[in-house]
């Protein structure tokens, strides 16, 4: 099981490291060292723009309502993917 990915009973978490002001959204993959989920998002981390960025990408991408539950001002964030499974997460993401 992937350390990123942890169901709960509202939904699914999911540990990512965020990197703004990059060309295009897209996730690049796992750091295994931080055991974190990497995406690159290209809204710059100002004003919010990159934490409403990184929820309207995995909102789009999963299909189901995202919220930011830790690390608002940080790379480093947990999101909660609502009414998800850890293994429809898991299929959404090509994992």
């Amino acid at each position: 099981m992937a350390k990123f990915i942890k169901e709960t009973k509202d939904g699914t978490l999911l540990f990512i490291h965020v990197q703004p002001k990059a060309k295009k959204n897209s996730i690049e993959g796992v750091d295994e060292w931080r055991g974190r989920l990497k995406v690159r998002i290209a809204a710059p981390p100002v004003e919010g723009k990159a934490n409403k960025e990184v929820v309207k990408f995995f909102s789009k991408l999963f299909g189901a309502e995202v919220v930011i539950v830790r690390g608002e001002t940080g790379r480093e964030k947990d999101l909660l993917v609502k009414s998800l499974s850890a293994e429809d997460v898991r299929k959404k993401l090509g994992l």
